[in-house]
């Protein structure tokens, strides 16, 4: 029994031998990797950066993937092929101005740049954009800059507002505008209106936009003519003035020869080519007439007294007082009265004061003459008196009379009567002052 159980533990250390011997030596070899790949490491930690390409190579050849995972922290190329130089060639990095001796070129900012700021980009330009008038707005625009032009007649001002709008395309409305509410007023304001045209013509209005709206108002005279009986005429003055003042070209009359069928835009026509075939070469300055203040005294004086000789040929009340209106000189209807009652001293026609009379009370009971030009008329006339008897041998005896009948028909007050003079007291008067002028001699 003792020899079987030592031959079996014989056999059993036989076997194991090789056993520990294959261990030992698996052992030592992982040693010598562990012991060669630490040696690997401290190689490259101590190498420098420009030999570092030598070691790389020598430790991925001796090291396999298990130990690539200790370099997933190292910062340095894992492909072991870089120079170790600097990137870009020290051009780059924070903080570093580029290479030497290298010139950039002048960038344009792009707009695009989540950094663009307009403010910063150089000088900027601010410009007020101003929307186009639609049609509705262009009427309730204008029309107080024609109406408040009526009054003041600077078409500077005009032209100034007009500047401040974006008209357009409605360039042409401004002139059919203007002249639809000239027909409607008086001479004065066609006056204004046609100085108005000839000023803004190629500045802010071209000859084809003021063509463009004189054709849509001769196409429109049958119905102006429903509120203004006169308006072919007017078309007519209108299309003459803007010739003469080369506001529409000389073309502008034969456009139409042999192409208007509308009897109206005929008559206007027609009164355009006469209006010019009688000036020819000059302009139509008073086509319109003198508006107003604007006309010379003598001017008013002439026609005030050709106003009155008209009455006493056809002693029509309402057509003086008519041309009165048209006259626009409420400040200077002394003037009226004044050589109204001068011509009814001089008249040798035995109607013609009562003639006067009424036109006076007419003027006077309409309220178109007021109290102070009817008085204003009648002391000028008083203190004029010594003239006119020179010529007059009996204007005192005259006027007494005449004077008398005005009151009587309620045209003068018994204070204006009252101071009617007469011979008597003019020579008193006379007298009077020779003696005073002799006294003062003695």
């Amino acid at each position: 029994m003792a020899t079987d159980t030592q031959g079996s533990a014989v056999d059993d250390h036989a076997l194991g031998q090789p056993a520990d011997a294959d261990s030992l030596a698996q052992r030592e070899e992982e040693l010598h990797k562990a012991r060669m790949s630490a040696k690997a490491k401290r190689k490259l930690r101590k190498s420098s950066s420009r030999d570092s390409g030598s070691g790389r190579e020598s430790f991925s050849e001796s090291t396999d993937g298990g130990c690539s995972k200790g370099k997933m922290g190292d910062k340095k190329s894992r492909s072991g092929k870089g120079r170790g130089l600097p990137k870009k060639g020290g051009a780059g990095g924070k903080g570093v101005w580029g290479a030497a001796a290298q010139v950039y070129d002048v960038e344009q900012p792009d707009i695009r740049d989540p950094n663009y700021d307009d403010d910063k980009q150089g000088e900027t330009v601010y410009q007020t954009v101003v929307p186009e008038l639609d049609d509705s707005e262009f009427e309730k625009a204008v029309t107080p800059i024609i109406q408040e032009y009526f009054q003041h007649g600077d078409t500077k001002e005009v032209a100034t507002l007009l500047r401040q709008m974006n008209l357009g395309s409605k360039k042409s409305k401004l002139p059919f505008l203007s002249v639809s509410m000239s027909l409607e007023g008086k001479a004065s304001h066609r006056e204004l209106i046609s100085r108005l045209l000839a000023d803004l013509s190629g500045k802010q209005l071209l000859t084809e936009d003021v063509a463009g709206a004189f054709d849509q108002l001769l196409r429109d005279l049958p119905d102006l003519i429903l509120d203004t009986p006169e308006a072919p005429q007017m078309m007519g003055q209108f299309v003459a003035r803007a010739m003469a003042d080369h506001v529409l070209s000389a073309e502008f009359l034969d456009s139409y020869k042999g192409k208007v069928e509308c009897e109206q835009t005929r008559q206007a026509l027609d009164k355009a080519e006469v209006l010019l075939s009688m000036n020819r070469g000059m302009r139509l300055d008073n086509v319109w007439g003198v508006g107003g203040g604007l006309r010379p005294v003598k001017q008013l004086v002439k026609e005030m007294n050709l106003l009155l000789k008209e009455y006493l040929l056809s002693t029509d009340t309402a057509e003086a007082e008519l041309c009165l209106r048209t006259l626009e000189v409420p400040h200077f209807h002394h003037e009226l009265v004044y050589e109204a009652v001068v011509m009814a001293l001089e008249s040798t026609s035995g109607n013609a004061s009562d003639l006067i009379v009424k036109l006076l009370k007419s003027l006077w009971e309409s309220g178109f003459v007021t109290l102070d030009q009817m008085n204003r008329g009648f002391k000028r006339v008083f203190e004029a008196m010594p003239e006119i008897s020179l010529d007059v041998p009996n204007s005192y005896s005259t006027l007494r009379g005449f004077v008398e009948l005005c009151h009587q028909q309620g045209v003068v007050t018994k204070a204006l009567q009252e101071q009617c003079p007469t011979r008597d007291n003019r020579s008193s008067v006379d007298h009077g002052t020779r003696n005073c002028i002799a006294e003062a001699a003695q």
